[in-house]
């Protein structure tokens, strides 16, 4: 939520509106380039993980980029 209203602020500043479709968390490990998306939020809900590891996936081509609804 943090991350959230800071982002919604600056954006506001600019003119601009957003809204957040749902949350969730990362798990990242350099050292075996690996990051797992998983979890919800619990204020917004659960995001796609799908739509996210995606976007992961074409900024991070040398990573194994996973996801799952579980966890939080």
């Amino acid at each position: 939520a943090d991350l959230y209203e800071r982002t919604a602020q600056e954006l506001a500043q600019q003119g601009l509106d957003c809204e957040c479709l749902g949350g969730g968390r990362l798990s990242h490990r350099p050292e075996e380039r690996k990051i797992h998306v998983y979890g919800y939020s619990v204020g917004f809900g659960r995001a796609d993980h799908s739509v996210t590891t995606e976007k992961l996936k074409a900024k991070y081509p040398d990573y194994e980029i996973t996801w799952a609804d579980e966890g939080y």
